[in-house]
């Protein structure tokens, strides 16, 4: 196992380019469970999530390669397992992405309950709600999925996906890449708006589906009897892009994100705004301004999370990161996933000054962190504690850095080529 050593205090300034979106990838690429024809996708990213996608295809029945192009690229069988196992399904939740499509293309599904990222209960009702609307029968027996469409056909529904947490995007994918071989029509409301969900509309409707509304809240499917193949280059990767451009915000430095969508980043750019924290905004990049950390701190803001387009919550983590550091009290509420507060015990290893309070969390500003040893929980948990590091008074190490690979290419690399002092070793 691994850990990162990072060395506190230097400054950032560089070019970095965003890779390829983790959250747009995985549904792409179970979307070719959905055809007999080659799916391809040229910037996929280089990430352990990916890595589990391709085995999880592969145990299927798939050919899924990287080539030497980094790009990659699935030739689903003629004849599909009907069953996703535990060893693979149990690396990550985005593995639950199979079940919409396998279900649709071979009329029966088994897959393993998945896993991932240790952030409280994330139950999958949402999907198993929508195919069953799409006629699908459904039993969870042995920790796994069963789900069979009678007749061997899943049929179109008007259905509706909201939940108490709002919409859910994995849900959404799965539902409509079911809904692109079901017999009829289907009508999605309470549809996920994030562009990771209008980006897999992009490649299913590349592949021959008919989909209507995308990009809204109401999708409208027309299913077809067969999807053929593509080729698909995935939007950049926001999460990502914010965590950089978080990195030199945090430092006081100058760091260009390049190759990214601005448009996809406007909740972060609103609180920065807020924060004091000075940036820019090209066509198709952003970059932090240098600043004087000793005379400017960062002011103190309220920041909730919500469903696109509002603040992701795939960067409360690294946000709060960067309010341990501002000039009075902030305030941060999950509203996606109340229990994702793994991260604020670590940072409490480093100096900074956060309680909370059931899905809310105060953070009281101090005016330095300390290096120290810290645990990441999850993904995004781990570069929080990475910026933190970056900021940090003498030596942070940041243990069980398996996470930040499920998400972030080589991040370690990327930073130290901004500047940073960073080294990966053996735990």
């Amino acid at each position: 196992m691994d850990k990162l050593i990072v060395e506190g205090g230097r400054p950032l300034e560089g070019v970095v380019r965003a890779a390829g979106s983790k959250n747009a990838v995985l549904p792409v690429l179970a979307a070719s469970l959905l055809t007999r024809e080659p799916l391809r996708v040229p910037n996929a990213p280089l990430l352990a999530d990916v890595d589990s996608m391709l085995a999880v295809l592969r145990d299927l029945g798939c050919q899924a390669e990287r080539n030497a192009d980094a790009s990659v690229e699935v030739q689903s069988a003629e004849h599909l397992s009907d069953r996703a196992g535990w060893d693979h399904v149990r690396k990550m939740r985005g593995s639950v992405a199979v079940l919409g499509p396998l279900l649709a293309r071979t009329g029966r599904a088994e897959v393993s309950l998945p896993g991932g990222c240790v952030l409280g209960v994330r139950p999958i009702d949402v999907h198993l709600k929508g195919l069953r609307a799409l006629g699908a029968e459904i039993r969870v027996e042995h920790g796994y999925v069963v789900a069979e469409a009678p007749g061997g056909r899943l049929r179109g529904a008007e259905l509706f996906l909201g939940s108490a947490f709002g919409p859910s995007v994995l849900g959404t994918a799965n539902v409509l890449m079911a809904a692109t071989l079901a017999r009829g029509r289907t009508v999605i409301h309470g549809a996920a708006c994030e562009p990771e969900v209008v980006d897999l509309c992009r490649c299913l409707l590349a592949m021959g589906a008919r989909i209507s509304g995308v990009g809204s809240p109401r999708l409208e499917v027309e299913g077809v009897d067969e999807l053929g193949g593509a080729e698909h280059a995935v939007i950049p990767d926001r999460i990502e892009a914010g965590t950089y451009l978080l990195a030199g915000a945090i430092c006081g430095g100058r760091v260009v994100v390049e190759g990214c969508r601005p448009d996809h980043l406007t909740a972060l750019f609103d609180r920065l705004i807020e924060a004091g924290m000075p940036f820019e905004v090209g066509d198709g990049w952003v970059a932090s301004l240098p600043y004087d950390r000793g005379a400017q701190r960062p002011r103190s803001t309220d920041v909730t999370t919500h469903p696109y387009p509002g603040f992701p919550t795939d960067l409360q983590a690294q946000w709060m990161a960067l309010m341990t550091l501002a000039d009075g009290f902030s305030i941060v509420t999950e509203r996606i996933y109340p229990d994702r507060y793994m991260h604020l015990a670590e940072l409490q290893r480093l100096g900074a000054n956060i309680r909370r309070q059931g899905a809310t969390a105060i953070v009281c500003g101090c005016e330095r962190l300390s290096g120290a040893p810290v645990t990441a929980s999850d993904l995004r948990a781990s570069a929080a504690l990475v910026l933190a590091g970056l900021v940090a008074e003498g030596t942070t190490e940041v243990h069980r850095v398996y996470h930040i690979d499920r998400g972030y290419e080589r991040i370690e690399e990327r930073l130290a080529g901004l500047g940073a002092e960073i080294r990966r070793v053996r735990d």
